[in-house]
């Protein structure tokens, strides 16, 4: 009797899905951590992808030193174009004055993290965060008002992607909570925004004492 054929019996990896890695970016950013095989597969599949996308008017950002991937909506047609302007399928979200100042006082932070070359992963508590934004704000603002705003603003960064709301040690929901800052962050603000980030800081500075005083005469 013949030893069986190994070969036959090993079972065949399955091939990559294209439907189901554009699916998966239409759905949102795709992050290598999430699941390394899709992971492989897009890298494997991108130039597939990158044609598929191209038919939406969508692009692929892949930044794979990273670990993340995202679709973005292609630039709009210059005014002298005669190409069609397409529907775009990627909205954009408008962002509140505040979510922007701690988006930046993210990237900054995340840069500086960087800098020291330590670890690959910033997290920070709620309280660190509120620290950044605390010192752009005018002197005696209401303290628990305060946590509370940044709590919301927090919330809307999660939601964005950006931050990533980590579970506390033997999943207790009791102590301040802790976050880790996406890396995803320096696709959206880049080298270029950071080198005028001392600029832009002082505008919104600026702009958040004029609320702030604005405020104070509505409540007098």
């Amino acid at each position: 009797m013949e030893p069986e054929n190994l070969t036959s019996a090993v079972t065949a990896a399955p091939a990559p899905d294209l439907s189901l890695l554009v699916i998966g970016l239409l759905k949102g950013v795709q992050y290598r951590e999430q699941d390394e095989r899709q992971w492989g597969d897009l890298l494997n599949l991108q130039a597939r992808v990158r044609d598929y996308v191209a038919v939406l008017n969508l692009d692929l950002v892949l930044d794979e030193a990273e670990g993340y991937a995202f679709l973005k909506s292609r630039p709009e047609p210059a005014d002298d174009d005669p190409a069609p302007r397409l529907p775009r399928l990627v909205a954009r979200r408008p962002l509140s004055f505040a979510v922007s100042l701690l988006l930046a006082l993210l990237r900054k932070k995340l840069a500086e993290f960087d800098a020291g070359g330590s670890d690959t992963r910033l997290i920070l508590s709620r309280d660190e965060i509120a620290d950044l934004v605390r010192v752009f704000l005018p002197d005696g603002s209401n303290e628990a008002r305060l946590i509370d705003q940044i709590e919301t603003h927090i919330n809307k960064v999660v939601e964005l992607g950006f931050l990533h709301k980590l579970k506390s040690v033997g999943g207790s929901s009791a102590g301040i909570a802790s976050y880790e800052v996406r890396r995803i962050l320096k696709a959206f603000v880049d080298a270029q925004w950071l080198a005028e980030f001392d600029a832009r800081l002082a505008i919104y500075q600026t702009a958040l004492f004029t609320t702030a005083a604005d405020q104070k005469g509505r409540d007098e």
